[in-house]
């Protein structure tokens, strides 16, 4: 999609820093982070939600998963533990219709 702040960002278009990326799977720190750590995980093709996955690729969803549990090694909040939220749709809080999985993290070294 042109106007999909997350497209433009896997294209390039939209400098970050990408702190995992696969031929199918990119992961970026959220702008507006509700925790120490808050990194978005998201499939390089544009699916706008969860409702919009087809039942085959469930290969994706599975890769997805795989992706966050290396960012949270990679981030040492593998032990600590951590969260993994999807907002599917508007009506749950979905900011940007792309899917996108929320991994949050509140590290002793990092909380208030």
């Amino acid at each position: 999609m042109e106007n999909c702040v997350f497209c433009q960002i896997i294209k390039g278009k939209i400098p970050t820093e990408f702190l995992y990326q696969d031929k199918e799977i990119a992961a970026f720190n959220d702008i507006n982070p509700k925790a120490p750590v808050h990194i978005l995980v998201v499939p390089k093709r544009h699916i706008e939600k969860l409702q919009d996955v087809s039942d085959n690729e469930e290969s994706l969803l599975g890769k997805i998963l795989l992706a966050v549990k290396k960012i949270a090694e990679s981030q040492k909040i593998d032990k600590s533990g951590y969260r993994v939220v999807v907002n599917c749709g508007e009506g749950a809080g979905q900011v940007v219709p792309h899917l996108h999985f929320h991994l949050l993290a509140w590290p002793k070294s990092k909380r208030r």
